[in-house]
């Protein structure tokens, strides 16, 4: 009737597991105002899932808006209508 309890589970390989954190990160950035660093978070979003076994939607998601920024800013930028430099 005394039996011991079993030992937990071992701690995943490698540390913890930024996956979901990264491509959160980089989807809000690459969609407000930072493309290059949505571009930035979604590599590491990628690079975790590949690590942990994830799905890596949330990385692929935060590079392609934020090459969909920097692509939209600089069409903005060129045409002349960038609101930061109106006079």
């Amino acid at each position: 009737m005394n039996a011991p309890y079993p030992p937990p589970p071992p701690p995943p390989a490698g540390g913890r597991d930024r996956t979901t954190l990264w491509g959160v990160l980089g989807i809000i950035l690459g969609l407000l105002c930072c493309g290059i660093l949505g571009v930035i978070f979604g590599y590491l979003s990628i690079r975790d899932a590949r690590r942990f076994g994830q799905s890596p939607v949330l990385g692929y998601l935060a590079i392609a808006f934020g090459v969909i920024n920097i692509i939209g800013s600089s069409i903005l930028w060129a045409g002349g209508d960038y609101p930061l430099y109106n006079d």
